[in-house]
């Protein structure tokens, strides 16, 4: 690695990165951009963020004191960078694996990594935090947040502007902005403006100009409407809503050029309040393929780079896919189908429909607590809205869920895509908990899929109903069944899938393969229950009665699950049989392949099996 990377190579931590004179550190940026690029694509990951903040993760921990200042990666999908200049280059070959590290900043992993985040939109919100924490001990610490131009779209970002602006707290916020090409003001006069504003002298004068004018309220205005008016002329019109919300707005400037940055963060260091830097950059920089291609190339599977291209996905479907396919279809014959999206069109399988439906289609940025409750505006209209979300996401507008949808019985329909185990993004997209949370909300009707077929099934169900109606089904490619006309399934209503003995298995969702493969062995009863809410209280009743042991099946937390739901309709009729409930265990699963992880947690075939046999041979 020396020969090819023979400064990154020397560079073990930041302190290693501040050894270094200015002048080196282009090409350290250069080095860290090839690295980045031939780690990634040898191990898969999130590429395109990642190569548009090199020189900015370089500046950075240049400038800033870290782990000592304190440093917060919104999202993370950027932060490879990051992790390179912290002490795990020599790991990169494991991100994303079992036992390896994490794909996102991850507090037990490293003291860089100040904040565990995954989610968007929090940095600004634990940054606050941080910040107020530094000035109570007199510590004499920063707080550097970093938010892409997709995640500032959260409300949460503003509530903690808001809060930041008026607290008056010492704090910078960078706002990375990549979703535009560099344009004409971000040159060597906006740089040098930059350099002005963000500087000792105009800020000295400022201040104190400001003390003088106090006594001169009418000239006191002026000047600040002025100061206003000359950052919105020679900078840009963001910069008056971030100084209404009490930052110090300087931007914005090239996030490529790496001089101006280490000169004006370093100004911006010693700045005093709430400071907020806007930086242009180009996501994919450098790697011409993603640059041209930054959604594809935002998350790449193992490709070779010299190519330029990435490899052909597979000609199986995946769930997303058949979802995406669903909503062309029922668009077809319904204008008021709306299709709604928090940000994820190419994941959730919509942009077909995004193209052929434009007017039934709304991307609401990354804001999930407004896709809900715009979907129950829609419903009120007489609509039928459909939020397409995952599974972990929704959790952030679960009182929406609850106050807006629930509570006045709206047909709001949830696809509730990457349901169970989502694999390498680990802890944070883990799909455990929907079940849990939704089944106690009254009005909800709660299905789960065994397969694609069902889904399309489900989907249809839901279109059909006057009430809340979620549909939950897992990462990845389909089984390859085949698909049936559309039929609206009867509600609650569980379905036999072979009759055997002693034992009963009750399938939630996509494991019934495996479970079919225990139950074929051991000639066991299968029932695929397909709704978790309402259950099929009647069939369950009738297994209790002859069967010696029942057995839930679900890829949900077991805590507040599906299994617990069962058990708690047996206890209130006075069924007491002996229960196994198999799912999700009371952890936080890491980061693994689905396949690493169904074995891990017992939920393929074998483990089933001995969880099963283990009570059966008691």
């Amino acid at each position: 690695m020396q020969n090819k990377y023979p400064l990154l190579s020397q560079i073990n931590s930041p302190e290693d990165l501040r050894l270094l004179a200015k002048e080196q550190l282009q090409s350290v940026a250069d080095e860290l951009r090839a690295y980045l690029l031939e780690s990634v694509s040898q191990t898969s990951g999130h590429l395109a963020s990642g190569l548009g903040v090199v020189e900015l993760t370089v500046a950075l921990h240049y400038v800033y004191q870290t782990p000592f200042d304190q440093l917060i990666w919104d999202v993370g999908h950027q932060a490879y960078p990051h992790k390179i200049l912290t002490g795990r280059r020599d790991q990169m070959h494991t991100i994303r694996q079992k036992n390896g590290i994490h794909p996102f900043p991850w507090r037990e992993e490293s003291l860089y990594d100040v904040l565990s985040v995954g989610h968007s939109s929090t940095s600004i919100s634990a940054g606050v935090g941080i910040a107020v924490a530094a000035e109570k001990e007199n510590a004499g610490r920063k707080t550097v947040c970093v938010i892409g131009d997709g995640a500032i779209t959260a409300g949460m970002a503003f509530e903690a502007m808001n809060h930041a602006g008026a607290l008056h707290t010492d704090m910078l916020v960078i706002l990375n902005d990549n979703e535009m090409s560099i344009s004409e003001n971000v040159g060597a006069l906006n740089n040098h403006l930059a350099r002005i504003f963000s500087g000792s002298l105009y800020t000295s004068v400022r201040d104190g100009s400001k003390k003088v004018l106090d006594k001169v309220p009418i000239i006191k205005n002026f000047m600040k409407k002025s100061e206003e008016h000359l950052k919105g002329v020679m900078f840009s019109p963001e910069s008056t809503l971030f100084e209404e919300l009490g930052f110090n707005y300087i931007g914005p400037v090239d996030g490529h050029n790496i001089d101006e940055l280490i000169k004006t963060l370093s100004n911006m260091r010693e700045l005093k309040g709430p400071q907020f830097l806007h930086i242009r950059t180009k996501k994919g920089k450098g790697y011409e393929p993603a640059e041209n291609d930054p959604i594809g190339y935002h998350g790449v599977p193992k490709f070779d780079p010299t190519c330029g291209q990435l490899p052909k996905s597979k000609t199986i479907p995946t769930y997303s896919d058949i979802f995406g396919n669903w909503l062309c279809e029922m668009a077809e014959k319904d204008s008021k189908l709306i299709g709604i999206t928090p940000a994820m069109r190419e994941g959730s399988g919509m942009v077909e429909f995004s193209k052929r439906f434009p007017e039934q289609y709304f991307d609401v940025a990354i804001a999930e607590q407004h896709a809900v409750t715009f979907g129950a505006g829609l419903a009120i209209a007489g609509y039928k809205p459909v939020v397409a979300i995952y599974s972990s996401f929704l959790q952030r507008a679960y009182d929406q869920l609850i106050h807006d949808v629930a509570i006045q019985n709206l047909p709001v329909i949830f696809a509730i895509d990457r349901a169970g185990i989502v694999g390498a993004d680990g802890q944070t997209h883990q799909g455990a908990f929907d079940v849990s949370f939704m089944r106690c909300i009254p009005n909800m009707t709660i299905m789960c899929p065994s397969d694609e077929n069902e889904m399309r099934q489900m989907l249809y169900t839901a279109y059909r109903m006057n009430t809340p109606a979620a549909v939950r089904y897992p990462r990845g490619n389909a089984q390859g069944v085949a698909l049936e006309p559309m039929q609206a399934l009867e509600v609650g209503k569980g379905k036999l899938i072979q009759q055997g003995q002693k034992v009963a298995i009750l399938n939630f969702g996509p494991l019934l393969n495996e479970a079919r493969i225990v139950a074929e062995k051991h000639n066991y009863t299968l029932v695929d229950m397909r709704f978790v809410k309402p259950f099929d209280e009647q069939l369950v009743a009738e297994l209790a009665d002859s069967h010696e042991l029942l057995v839930t099946l679900e890829e949900n937390a077991i805590q507040g699950g599906a299994g617990s739901f069962v058990n708690e309709y047996l206890q209130k009729v006075g069924k007491i049989r002996p229960l196994v409930m198999l799912g999700i265990p009371d952890f936080f699963v890491p980061q693994a392949t689905q396949a690493e992880s169904y074995a891990d947690l017992g939920l393929d075939a074998a483990g089933i099996e001995q969880r099963i046999q283990a009570v059966v041979n008691q």
